[in-house]
């Protein structure tokens, strides 16, 4: 992989933002010793396991727990009956129960759960309650589920969004229709979801775990144990990576029940099929498309259906859906938009948030028309974009203006004129080179060379109306800043910028980050890169009121405005050179501390026509794929990813760089290889063989051709998030290319080897 040296800072920058400081946790994590979930231990502690069912649909006609409970070694056995509090949760919707009670609405729903003295004793106990299903046909398929009986008291119906923007009766000399089916990936977090809940002396209980969202989880935990939120503490140990809500609280809240009815330390570390099985996933979606375009190429008129399978549980269907409408018709100027989503439930696995839900699935889906019209119109993929990308000014289908920075035709023109990579030799050393690898079955003549486009768009922070604060707190004293903020690093490198932020405020060389609990105050979750944005900004508001505290005693004595004083290299100066100190003399072994909240500007629901001002900012970006197909066979390999992405500013150049390389691994994986497969709502092979991610042998070369740092101004920093973009654009690409080197219409992900296969 390579990179643009742009993400190389200059020699001698010294610490601050713009550098590329290490993570504080990296040497721990290569060396094995960071604190991982899974590693916790307590002393008396007990093992948990959790029974799921093995149907899809069933009505449970009874439970007996008697032979688990008498096992030799077993503790406690919790089912529905047990749940003190409230009996549903949801972050959004309570209508998940904590155990199936008189339905099962999913494969691997949970029971019943078991805390025992060994984890065998607990699994073998968990396989002995014996429950009597009532087998039920399954919904599986959201087009039926319009018709098809409730599955639950809130109906089969999440979210239905109509978008109208226009005219309905314009129309474009050119029509092309598409369908496209989006498949199931799973997260697949490198951990599996581990945790430890301890009782507490007054009657509550600490839960330990790998939280991304610590405040809602304690509160959803706290209702269904029949407690008040304060008598609950999530402590969050260290994330093994996140790409989405790392920790369904189906994991959690029976391990906080089974440690109240024990009164010891109980643990539950789930196998690599029961987390499959217990958390959420990206929605399989269908999608139908109608564009109307003019002679020349420009857009008239979108018209789409987007259909969500949310699963058993409404989770973030809502917010899901509401990006896919609104992002129906991509970073282009659509003058005419006419787009209607629905969310529905079925019995299949639970669909929740993963990075860059609902806009992926519709980035998909748009490059594949413009695809098409480019074809039909006889023009250059790249042109046909280029004639009606979005810029700063331009009105979304939403009615929303776009305030921010939309640099996507600087964009697409930096991954069209980027030079292509030179084609393999066929001599027997590069066999390595072919789809398939060096043992493939592949023959270099019948390997066809293809480039794809695609351009993505995602929101930053929440939408429609969602809260955005953090509240962070700076400490100084004795040289040494401590930032105390709840905002979880999923690996997004919160915790480095925060470090940097304080350095370049205050000048001080040492700054720890303090592990995050829910006796601070709440950060929100670490979803759509917001804590660059809201958790940031907190901590720079609170390092900037620390550095006043520092200043004006100063500034005041020496008769000058604090303004006129900089801090550089742990040096305070003055404008005219008169003051000259370090930071270290200026504290005098002081402690300075303050605290500060971030809140961008509010944002509201889409009406009843799909519009309102639902987005606080949006990130852009455009991909270049460059893949081989062995048209005979239908494999296919990516080589090249060219990268050009809209960034606002470069804060730490090697973590930015991760980022998207990672971004653009985890897309390709949506591509070629992550489908969740089910037959009649049963997850098949949940495991990660089954189940097959990208490899480091399958990651293609990434060139980050072009980072365009236009600053948004409402935006701490300036800085957009940098993750999720790749993802949603990269699938796009992937397919644009394969479509260019077959001519198959390609309409479904993860592509098929069929669907790449040439006949003569």
């Amino acid at each position: 992989m390579s990179s643009d040296p742009a993400t190389t800072e200059p020699e001698g920058l010294g610490l601050g933002l713009g550098v590329s400081l290490p993570q504080a946790d990296a040497r721990a994590k290569t060396e094995g010793t960071f604190p991982y979930a899974a590693d916790l231990w307590a002393e008396g502690l007990l093992w948990a396991a959790i029974l799921r069912s093995p149907h899809p649909h069933a009505r449970i006609v009874s439970i007996d727990t008697s032979a688990a409970a008498e096992m030799p070694g077993v503790r406690a056995v919790v089912t529905h009956a047990d749940v003190p509090g409230a009996a549903t949760y949801g972050r959004k919707v309570a209508d998940r129960p904590v155990f199936a009670s008189d339905l099962v609405r999913h494969h691997g729903e949970a029971i019943a759960a078991v805390a025992a003295d060994h984890p065998d004793t607990a699994r073998l106990a968990a396989a002995a309650i014996a429950v009597q299903y009532e087998v039920l046909d399954p919904v599986t398929d959201p087009e039926k589920a319009f018709a098809a009986p409730p599955l639950h008291p809130d109906g089969n119906l999440i979210r239905h969004i109509p978008l109208r923007f226009g005219d309905a009766e314009a129309a474009g000399e050119i029509v092309v229709e598409g369908l496209y089916r989006i498949g199931r990936q799973d997260t697949a977090p490198i951990g599996a979801e581990a945790g430890l809940a301890v009782p507490r002396p007054d009657g509550g209980v600490e839960i330990y775990t790998a939280s991304t969202d610590p405040h809602t989880d304690r509160d959803l935990a706290a209702a269904c144990f029949g407690l008040a939120p304060e008598q609950v503490k999530v402590v969050v140990t260290g994330v093994p990576g996140a790409t989405g809500d790392r920790e369904d609280p189906g994991f959690q809240i029976p391990l906080g029940l089974l440690a109240l009815r024990t009164g010891c330390p109980v643990k539950l570390t789930a196998t690599r099929e029961e987390s499959f099985l217990g958390h959420a996933h990206r929605h399989p979606t269908l999608l139908r498309y109608r564009h109307h375009a003019d002679a020349e190429g420009r857009l008239v008129k979108v018209e789409a259906q987007i259909l969500l399978d949310a699963g058993a549980y409404a989770d973030s269907s809502s917010e899901s859906l509401a990006a896919a409408v609104s992002f129906a018709c991509g970073p282009y100027v659509v003058p005419h938009a006419f787009v209607e989503g629905w969310a529905m439930r079925t019995n299949n696995p639970p669909s929740g948030h993963v990075r860059g839900e609902g806009a992926m699935q519709v980035c998909a889906a748009y490059e594949a028309q413009m695809d098409k019209l480019a074809a039909k119109l006889g023009l250059d993929p790249a042109e046909l974009r280029m004639r009606n990308v979005l810029a700063t000014g331009d009105i979304l289908p939403t009615g929303q203006t776009v305030t921010c920075p939309a640099p996507v035709a600087e964009l697409l023109a930096a991954v069209r004129d980027f030079p292509l990579p030179s084609l393999p030799m066929d001599s027997p050393e590069e066999d390595w080179l072919l789809p398939g690898g060096p043992d493939g079955a592949g023959e270099p003549g019948a390997v066809r060379r293809g480039v794809g486009y695609a351009i993505g768009m995602v929101h930053m922070l929440g939408a429609e109306g969602t809260d955005e604060v953090s509240t962070a707190t700076v400490r100084v004293q004795d040289g040494v800043a401590t930032v105390i903020c709840a905002a979880v690093d999923t690996g997004s490198g919160f915790s480095t910028l925060a470090r940097q932020i304080v350095q370049e405020t205050l000048g001080v060389d040492e700054v720890h980050v303090a592990p995050v609990d829910t006796d601070q105050p709440p950060a929100g979750p670490a979803t759509h890169g917001r804590h660059t944005w809201v958790s940031g900004g907190a901590v720079e508001r609170a390092a900037k009121m620390v550095r006043t505290q520092l200043l004006q005693p100063l500034a005041h004595k020496f008769g000058m405005s604090a303004e006129l004083l900089q801090i550089t290299d742990g040096k305070i100066t003055s404008y005219d050179g008169v003051l000259s100190t370090t930071v270290a003399e200026a504290m005098d072994g002081k402690e300075l501390w303050a605290t500060a909240q971030c809140r961008p500007h509010p944002t509201e629901p889409l009406d009843e026509s799909g519009q309102g001002d639902a987005f606080v900012g949006l990130a852009f970006c455009a991909i270049r794929a460059v893949v081989d197909v062995d048209v005979e066979l239908g494999a296919i390999r990516v080589v090249e990813m060219a990268v050009a992405q809209d960034v606002g500013r470069i804060l730490n150049p090697a973590q930015l760089t991760t980022r998207i390389e990672a971004g653009v691994t985890q897309g390709v994986g949506a591509a070629l290889t992550e489908n969740l497969r089910t037959s009649r709502g049963l997850v098949r092979r949940p495991d990660l063989t089954g189940y097959a991610l990208p490899t480091a042998l399958d990651a293609p070369d990434i060139r980050i051709v072009k980072l365009v740092e236009e600053r948004d101004v409402v935006a701490p920093f300036g800085a957009k998030p940098a993750s999720a973009i790749p993802v949603v654009t990269s699938p796009a690409a992937v397919a644009s290319a394969v479509r260019a080197a077959t001519g198959r219409p390609v309409n479904r992900l993860p592509i098929r080897p069929q669907a790449a296969v040439v006949t003569a």
